[in-house]
C-alpha cells in the first residue's frame, strides 16, 4: 500500500492559521500528498471545527487574531488527549514553542515553514496516531484472549464508562468506581487491570464491608509473629500480595476512621508497617477503589477522611445503574440464559413476550446481580424451551404502577400463586426475607453488624442470608 493511499484513509488535518498566503501554502502542500485540509482562521473557527469533524491532527500557529495556539492546543487535548498537535511560531518565539510543546504539542515549525519539514512532521504524526490507535486494538484484543471480564451493554452511557475506563487503564493514577450495588463494580476494575501495563501482575481484592473491623488491618497490612495471640508465624497483607499488580478495595466507604490514615499513608508513600513490625514495607501497586455511598456525604460527617477522598476520586468513574440502562435488560438477560443454559446443560432457552416485557417494567433496584440471580432461577424453573413472565418471581417486588401489578387495596394480588403450595410459600417467605434484609441495612446505613442487630440474628447467619439472596454488594 503506498503512503499515499494510506493517508487518504485518515480524517482531515485541521490547519489553522489567519494569513491566506500561508494558510493556502500549507493546504496546497498537504493535499498534493494525498491529505484532506479543513482551515481555520482563529481559535474559535478552530473549536468549531474540532467538534465536527474529528480531524486527525492539528497544524496551528501560535499568534491569532482572536484567542490562540495555546487555546487551540487546550481545545483539542480536550477533545482527545491522544490528538497530535503540531504548532507554528516565527524564529525569534521558540520558546513559546517550547512552552506549548510542554502543554502537549507534539513538535513545532518554525516559520517561515519549510515544505519539506511539514510534511516529514506530519508523516511522523500521523504514524504515530495510527500505531496508538492499532496498539489499544491489539492490547483490546489481548484482554479479551487473556480472559478480561465481558462488559455487556450497548447503552451510550455504558459505552462513554467503558472509554473512560480504558484512557484510565493506561496510567498508573487511582480510580474510584462509584455505583450503586450489583452494578459490577468488581467487574470494570476487573477489566480495568487486564486492560492495564500491570496486567501480568496479580489482582487482589478485598471487601473493606465484609470482613470484622478488628481484622481488617491484618488483612491489609499483614502480621509479624508474635504481634499477638495466635500470630505464630508472619502473615503478608493485600497490600503486600498485590505488589506490581492491582489492589481492589471493594466498599471503600466502610472503612473505619482508625484504618483510613494507615490507608492514605500507604497510597502516597507506597509504603507500611505490618501489626507488630517496625520495618516499613514498600510496595508498587495501583490501587481501584469502590463505593455504593456518597463518599462526599461521609466527608461532609466526619465519617470519612477528607483528604484519603481527594487521594482515591483522582479519577472517578460512575457506572450507571441499570434502569438507566432499559435497552440493556434484555440483552443482558439473553446473555445470562445462555450462560446458565451451558452451565446447567439445558438445551437454549427463549424469553416469552410477556417476561421480556416484565422484565423491563422492574426497576432492578439490585441492577445487573439481581438480574443474573433472576435469571438463574428461571433457567432452572423452566419447563419448556421458553421462560415465561411467571418464572421470573417478579411480580411481588414490582414496580408501583408497572404494568400488571396490583394496586394498594388489593396487594395480595401481587404475590405469585403458581405451582405448589410449596412453591408458592418458599416465593413469599425469600421476597419478605430480602424485602426485611434491605430494609434493616437501609436503617443501619449499610453496617452489617448493625443490621444483624436489628434482626436479632448472628453476623453468621446474616451473612448466610445475604449470600442466599444475592445482597453480598449492598
Amino acid at each position: 500500500m503506498s503512503s499515499r493511499t494510506r493517508q487518504t484513509a485518515d480524517p482531515p488535518i485541521l490547519i489553522v492559521e489567519d494569513k491566506d498566503s500561508l494558510r493556502v501554502m500549507l493546504r496546497l502542500a498537504l493535499e498534493a500528498q494525498g491529505h484532506t485540509v479543513v482551515e481555520a482562521r482563529d481559535q474559535p473557527e478552530a473549536e468549531a471545527a474540532l467538534q465536527a469533524m474529528r480531524p486527525a491532527m492539528v497544524l496551528s500557529d501560535l499568534r491569532l487574531p482572536e484567542g490562540d495556539g495555546f487555546g487551540v492546543l487546550r481545545a483539542a487535548k480536550d477533545l482527545d488527549s491522544e490528538l497530535p498537535v503540531v504548532v507554528m511560531t516565527a524564529f525569534g518565539n521558540i520558546q513559546d514553542a517550547v512552552a506549548a510543546m510542554k502543554e502537549g504539542a507534539l513538535d513545532f515549525l518554525a516559520k517561515p515553514v519549510d515544505p519539506d519539514h511539514l510534511l516529514l512532521l506530519v508523516e511522523r504524526a500521523l504514524s504515530q496516531r495510527r500505531l496508538a490507535t492499532e496498539n489499544f486494538l491489539l492490547k483490546e484484543e489481548l484482554a479479551q484472549r487473556r480472559g478480561a471480564p465481558q462488559i455487556i451493554g450497548e447503552d451510550p452511557g455504558l459505552k462513554q464508562v467503558s472509554l473512560t475506563l480504558h484512557r484510565a487503564a493506561a496510567t498508573d493514577t487511582t480510580v474510584l468506581l462509584e455505583g450503586e450495588s450489583g452494578t459490577g463494580k468488581e467487574l470494570f476494575a476487573r477489566a480495568l487491570h487486564v486492560l492495564s501495563p500491570r496486567a501480568d501482575g496479580p489482582f487482589v481484592a478485598i471487601n473493606c464491608a465484609a470482613i470484622p473491623e478488628n481484622l481488617l488491618e491484618t488483612e491489609l497490612f499483614g502480621y509479624e509473629k508474635g504481634a499477638f495471640t495466635g500470630a505464630g508465624a508472619r502473615k503478608p497483607g493485600r497490600f503486600e500480595l498485590a505488589h506490581r499488580g492491582t489492589l481492589f478495595l471493594d466498599e471503600i466507604g466502610e472503612l473505619p476512621l482508625t484504618l483510613q490514615a494507615k490507608i492514605l499513608r500507604a497510597l502516597e508513600e507506597k509504603c507500611f508497617d505490618r501489626v507488630g513490625g517496625t520495618v516499613p514495607i514498600r510496595v508498587d501497586v495501583r490501587v481501584v477503589a469502590a463505593t455504593n455511598r456518597q463518599l462526599k456525604a461521609a466527608v461532609a460527617a466526619r465519617l470519612f477522611r477528607e483528604d484519603l477522598y481527594f487521594r482515591l476520586s483522582v479519577f472517578p468513574i460512575t457506572i450507571p445503574p441499570l434502569r438507566d440502562r432499559p435497552d440493556d435488560i434484555t440483552l443482558l438477560a439473553r446473555y445470562f440464559i445462555d450462560k446458565y443454559c451451558r452451565d446447567l446443560n439445558k438445551k437454549s432457552l427463549s424469553l416469552a413476550p410477556s417476561a421480556e416485557q416484565a422484565l423491563r417494567n422492574y426497576p432492578w433496584p439490585g441492577n445487573v446481580r439481581e438480574l443474573q440471580n433472576c435469571i438463574e432461577r428461571a433457567v432452572i424453573l423452566a419447563d419448556s424451551d421458553t421462560i415465561r413472565a411467571s418464572q421470573l418471581s417478579l411480580s411481588f417486588r414490582a414496580a408501583p404502577g408497572a404494568p400488571g401489578t396490583a394496586d394498594d387495596a388489593n396487594p395480595w394480588a401481587a404475590i405469585d400463586l403458581s405451582g405448589s403450595l410449596a412453591d408458592a410459600t418458599r416465593r413469599v417467605v425469600a421476597d419478605v426475607e430480602r424485602r426485611k434484609i434491605e430494609q434493616a441495612l437501609k436503617e443501619a446505613d449499610g453496617n452489617r453488624l448493625r443490621a444483624a442487630e436489628l434482626l436479632q440474628v448472628s453476623q453468621k447467619a446474616f451473612l448466610a442470608k445475604l449470600k442466599e439472596h444475592g445482597l453480598e454488594t449492598l
